[in-house]
């Protein structure tokens, strides 16, 4: 579980650089990179909240079935 967290937390600094850089470049290829790794990043974080939120709820059904 912490590996996952430890993901989290890398694709959201990851995703704040991408949108922070967004607003500084001016070259109009970089900024499109910018804006799909920005929107890639945000899938990601989403489907990582997912899994997390799955994960949470199975150790719940566990510790209720114990």
């Amino acid at each position: 579980m912490l590996e996952v967290h430890e993901i989290v937390a890398f694709k959201t600094v990851g995703l704040t650089k991408s949108k922070t850089m967004q607003a500084l470049v001016t070259d109009p290829e970089l900024k499109l990179i910018l804006q799909q790794d920005a929107a890639m990043s945000s899938k990601h974080l989403y489907e990582l909240r997912a899994l997390l939120t799955e994960s949470q709820a199975a150790v719940q059904d566990m510790n209720l079935s114990l």
